[in-house]
């Protein structure tokens, strides 16, 4: 039987890649023979291949190429990858990014049919004009929503009236390892200072938790983020924290958690995926649309991170777990 491929343009960012699995499970359930590749940054080429309905991962380097755009190495490596994207026919290019770098540089030299928002709905309305079919979907949804309704349309299908199921779970699940002690994950690193909670309120909230028996991991990506996890730890014998772990292995960790408080950030989205139950603590963005979506997500909204504290968040970690 002759299996339809698809090519998927949804570069970055860590949570906007995670938010169009659901899309992939979908189509998978309504369309079986369907095959995906993925074209996404290679920060974040780890993800996609976490999905069973995708097969090849086209990493691609725009972050990096666009700091130096005329080196030999870069002129090089973007030759290769339009070599390797043009590689094979596709029945469908599905353009989930919505923007004009992502059109010109991935969907426009890709090849087959390119569908993707119409001019009114695409983040960036000139890139509307690289696809063949262009949909109305309105912004007033969950970003989630919005990419399920886009594959649907490109791919003829009923959308699902269930909520959308990332389809990664189990993958991690097969994984998991025994553990000794059952652990909570604080996911406590932001690149946006609007969106950090601050350490005092971390520590505190990991002596409450303490005390009644929980550990805590703390993960970290950086030398800052590392200085920031050894503040909150503050030694307090029941937190650990983690070395610095690939995206995979941090996957696992948190897959194998019994739940998580997180900052809004990638990671946070991450662990909605892996349908962990997860606090997550909203004070400079508005979750209805870009928010935790998924299995057991619960948002602790406030005007400011500042007007949340420890105490808030133990009180709602008991509805959680």
């Amino acid at each position: 039987m002759v299996k339809m491929k698809v090519l998927i343009v949804k570069t970055s960012s860590m949570g906007d890649v995670l938010h169009t699995l659901p899309a992939l499970t979908d189509a998978q359930k309504a369309l079986p023979d369907v095959r995906f590749d993925w074209v996404v940054e290679e920060n974040f080429a780890e993800i996609p291949h976490w999905h069973c309905a995708v097969d090849k991962v086209i990493p691609v380097a725009i972050r990096r190429w666009r700091k130096q755009p005329f080196s030999a190495e870069t002129k090089n490596q973007w030759k290769n990858y339009r070599t390797f994207l043009q590689t094979e026919q596709y029945d469908a290019v599905i353009d989930a990014q919505g923007l004009l770098k992502s059109a010109l540089l991935v969907t426009r030299p890709a090849r087959g049919e390119k569908y993707g928002y119409s001019f009114s709905c695409a983040r960036e309305g000139l890139a509307a004009f690289f696809y063949d079919h262009k949909f109305n979907i309105p912004y007033q949804q969950h970003a989630v929503e919005r990419i399920r309704r886009l594959f649907a349309q490109s791919l003829s299908y009923a959308l699902p009236d269930e909520k959308g199921d990332y389809g990664i779970a189990s993958h991690f699940r097969h994984a998991a390892k025994a553990i000794d002690n059952p652990y909570i994950m604080f996911i406590h690193a932001t690149t946006r200072a609007d969106k950090f909670w601050i350490n005092a309120e971390w520590t505190k909230l990991a002596r409450l938790l303490a005390a009644k028996g929980y550990h805590i991991h703390l993960p970290w990506g950086n030398e800052r983020e590392y200085e920031q996890a050894q503040q909150i730890a503050q030694n307090i014998p029941q937190v650990k924290i983690l070395p610095k772990l690939s995206l995979s292995a941090l996957a696992e960790e948190i897959a194998q958690s019994s739940a998580v408080v997180s900052v809004d950030t990638g990671l946070a989205h991450l662990t909605a995926a892996l349908d962990i139950p997860n606090i997550t603590l909203y004070g400079a963005t508005d979750p209805k649309l870009i928010g935790t979506y998924g299995k057991n997500q619960h948002h602790l909204t406030k005007e400011t991170m500042r007007a949340i504290s420890a105490e808030e968040v133990f009180e709602r970690f008991f509805g959680v777990v």
